[in-house]
């Protein structure tokens, strides 16, 4: 009778070890994609200042 939880723990453990294989698997294949990590909230105020940011350093690198 003491035994009985593992019944219930081995499935669980196999559904959250699925979950984290499926999350991790979606950060490596966003960072391999895109070359970074993805941003989580990213607003409009973000975006913004990654123009800006992109902008500056296409100027930075074509003015050498």
């Amino acid at each position: 009778m003491a035994w009985i939880w593992l019944e219930a723990a081995l499935p669980l453990g196999i559904i959250a070890g699925m979950l984290c294989v499926m999350g991790n698997a979606q950060y490596f294949i966003h960072e391999a994609y895109h070359g970074r990590p993805k941003h989580i909230g990213n607003d409009m105020w973000d975006v913004a200042m990654e123009r800006r940011d992109k902008k500056l350093f296409e100027n930075l690198s074509s003015s050498d």
